[in-house]
Formats: C-alpha cells, structure tokens, sequence
C-alpha cells in the first residue's frame, strides 16, 4: 500500500534552516509529482511547494527564494529544504501524493512533521 512518512522537523530559531524528507513506498514513485503542504495551527491546510515527474518545481508566494523542493527517485524521497525560517512557517508540514488505483486519482498523505520556528 501507498505509505508517505515525513522526517526532519523540530524546532529551529528565527533565520535558520531545516531540511525535511518524505520517504515514499508503494508505488512507482519516479512517475509521480510530489508536494509538500503545511497547516499552521487555526488556518487552512496551504501548498507549499511541488515537483513534477520532470523535476519541474512550483512554490508557494511566501516560500519563494527561502524553500527548495528536490527529489530522488533512486532512495523514493522527496525533500524541502527550508531556509531562513520565520515563525509564520511554523506548521505541520505534509506529503502528498496523487496516484492512479483502479482509474482513479486517489490523494495520499503523510501523517505529517511539525516545524516550529521560535526563538
């Protein structure tokens, strides 16, 4: 069965950087684009960054020049570099993927790792 599990997150000071991974099993995961979400306690759930099959990347309007999105197809992860880090990114970050069962689109999601940005 499709499985996402995210690592990396915990609790970084103001202007710093953390690095999170999704490990990906069951299913061919190189055919796959990959996103990261987060959901920052009272708000909606927000895209924050994705990567195509084609390593095509996409991110959210806060997230522009601070996060990088990379994947490796050869260990089944995606990462996201985080990079000066505000308190306004913390959240619980998540991985989501979309993949093709029975003709259909089925979204899957990771139980999510929290980030907290505070001094």
């Amino acid at each position: 069965q499709v499985q996402l599990v995210e690592s990396g997150g915990g609790l970084v000071q103001p202007g710093g950087s953390l690095r999170l991974s999704c490990a990906a099993s069951g299913f061919r995961f190189s055919t796959y684009a990959m996103r990261w979400y987060r959901q920052a306690p009272g708000k909606e759930r927000e895209l924050v960054a994705s990567i195509s099959v084609a390593s095509v990347t996409n991110y959210g309007d806060t997230m522009k020049g601070r996060f990088i999105i990379s994947r490796d197809n050869a260990e089944n992860t995606v990462y996201l570099q985080m990079n000066s880090l505000e308190p306004e990114d913390t959240a619980v970050y998540y991985c989501n993927t979309e993949v093709w069962q029975s003709g259909t689109l089925t979204p899957y999601w990771g139980k999510g790792t929290l980030v907290t940005v505070s001094s």
